[in-house]
């Protein structure tokens, strides 16, 4: 199974070079069931990298530019009355035809649109004149949102934050991997030779065996000493939310997965802990995201992890 992810990474670094990481991270989520928040500097690449997997994984994609004048009626459908048989019929919004959507600047849509996405988020469905209809199987949302160029632009409601598994940032290209993009793009598009590698069928069968990935009791106890010392810690004014806990086991489980183990550790939830919940805390005085990344770092060196605990239990039986 590893074998065939690597695959599609090698394919997605085809259009977006030395950004292995990233695109890592973004397969975790979708592995975890979680919808995915670019956060960058514009032209970077994040609507290429959102095109580029869904070639390659099968997925039917589809994309919103969001600006103030889209509707919510244009993300769930509405209902029409039709005159030749005196009833209203359903017509799908473009959440009804996409495994992967990519709500691009998603700040620019004004918050009744920003509303019309919680509960496709959440629940993996849309309910239009009291009918409820459900989506494609997968299901994720990738939004971009721009740190600058803020004009016409707004934060996003924090409810709908807190939906987003995980908060990415591509960042810049080193010199090697821009050489390497304006080579590719001599005289072609390179995402015209994205190749899909993976059916969406196997994706499926993936995410169902993260879901059996074990969390075992010492980990659900660090996750959640994890995120209650955050609401505790004097610097910050809301914590991780119970969802965000949630989220976190299922991040962790998919890096073990990725990792090739059917268990999670302390390290897997560390690996993924500023990625998971860098967008879920708000500070005091600041929601400046260095002092953010700052207090999280804090509470993974103060908060004992499993891996610890059993190091030193393992000292003391040696003794």
């Amino acid at each position: 199974m590893r074998q065939e992810l690597e695959k599609v990474i090698l394919e997605v670094e085809n259009v977006i070079a030395g950004k292995r990481n990233v695109i890592e991270k973004l397969l975790m989520a979708l592995l975890a069931g979680g919808h995915v928040l670019l956060d960058d500097v514009p032209g970077v690449g994040k609507t290429t990298l959102a095109v580029a997997l869904s070639h390659a994984m099968d997925l039917a994609y589809k994309r919103v530019q969001f600006t103030p004048d889209v509707l919510p009626s244009d993300l769930v459908g509405f209902s029409m009355y039709e005159q030749s048989t005196g009833k209203f019929v359903y017509h799908p919004g473009v959440l009804n035809c996409a495994n992967l959507l990519l709500g691009d600047e998603i700040n620019r849509a004004s918050n009744k649109t920003q509303s019309a996405l919680l509960e496709a988020m959440e629940e993996k469905q849309v309910t239009v004149d009291g009918s409820t209809y459900s989506l494609m199987t997968p299901f994720l949302v990738i939004a971009t949102q721009n740190t600058v160029g803020a004009a016409g632009s707004q934060f996003l409601p924090f409810a709908q934050i807190d939906r987003f598994m995980v908060r990415l940032s591509v960042g810049y290209p080193d010199y090697d991997a821009q050489m390497a993009m304006l080579r590719a793009r001599q005289g072609c598009n390179p995402e015209d030779r994205v190749q899909c590698v993976m059916q969406k069928e196997k994706l499926l069968s993936m995410q169902s065996e993260v879901k059996h990935v074990s969390s075992k009791e010492a980990i659900l106890d660090y996750i959640t000493r994890l995120t209650i010392a955050s609401r505790n810690h004097e610097a910050v004014k809301v914590g991780i939310s119970p969802r965000g806990a949630i989220f976190l086991d299922r991040m962790s489980k998919a890096h073990a997965w990725m990792d090739e183990r059917d268990y999670v550790t302390g390290s897997d939830v560390q690996a993924v802990f500023q990625d998971v919940c860098g967008h879920r805390v708000l500070l005091k005085d600041t929601s400046d995201r260095k002092n953010v990344e700052e207090v999280l770092s804090d509470l993974v060196r103060t908060v004992e992890s499993p891996d610890r605990r059993s190091r030193f239990v393992g000292m003391w039986k040696k003794e």
